[in-house]
């Protein structure tokens, strides 16, 4: 027995934990919800690891994002993310892909070699894309709806997106979602109302933004756990 996952070999057992070391998930957004979702899969022993961002670690990510330290300032978040993968679980299996997902790179990647995916990104049609690819890959997914502007860690909920309420971005996809014939998708959402942010708005115009979202510590990291959680839940109960 791997003593470093003997604990969580205890709760599932050796079958289940084998079959999780089997498993390939591709982690696509590597920020605040994205950082810990690898964090919790790593730790979960899943075997091997897709990690897709092409942004790099800046001061404003300190107050979120687990992968962002100062000694990590400046730094690919994907290789960032590998780095501490492989700290925890050398035995990971880790690739890395340096580029934003969006309608254009999709082709970059086969959704069939996954045996689950987590969509942690921020653009709609970067999100309807990982979705209509993997429904058509057969492959699982599962996404992350809006973490900026929020305070309560415990209003986070999973649902089929059929079922989502007072997230403007669920209702969203939702909606575009249906016009592709997509009906059903596993999401992490909160009906909490977002917080609107003020005295900001001449930073965010400079940006070219209607608005900066804000976030605290605890919301985003919130939102991936849970996602890892059931990625390793419903990974746990299918045979790979």
């Amino acid at each position: 027995m791997n003593e470093q996952f003997f604990r969580s070999q205890m709760l599932l057992g050796r079958e289940t934990m084998e079959r999780l070391y089997r498993a390939r998930v591709a982690v696509f957004g590597l920020g605040g919800v994205g950082g810990y979702v690898v964090e919790a899969l790593a730790r979960g022993g899943i075997g091997a690891l897709d990690l897709i961002d092409n942004d790099t670690i800046s001061l404003s990510n300190l107050n979120r994002q687990i992968l962002a330290v100062h000694s990590t300032l400046g730094l690919s978040k994907a290789e960032a993310a590998k780095a501490r993968v492989l700290d925890i679980n050398p035995d990971c299996r880790v690739k890395t892909h340096q580029l934003f997902y969006t309608p254009e790179t999709a082709g970059q990647f086969d959704f069939a070699d996954y045996d689950y995916i987590v969509d942690a990104i921020d653009t709609v049609t970067g999100k309807l894309a990982l979705v209509q690819q993997a429904w058509e890959a057969g492959t699982p997914i599962i996404s992350c709806m809006g973490t900026g502007n929020k305070l309560d860690a415990a209003a986070f909920q999973v649902a089929d997106i059929s079922k989502t309420s007072m997230c403007p971005l669920a209702r969203v996809m939702r909606k575009e979602l249906g016009k592709r014939g997509i009906r059903h998708l596993k999401v992490v959402y909160s009906q909490e109302e977002a917080v609107t942010p003020q005295g900001w708005e001449e930073e965010a115009a400079a940006l070219g933004k209607r608005q900066i979202p804000g976030s605290m510590s605890y919301v985003p990291g919130a939102a991936g756990l849970i996602l890892a959680g059931e990625v390793i839940k419903d990974l746990a109960l299918t045979e790979i």
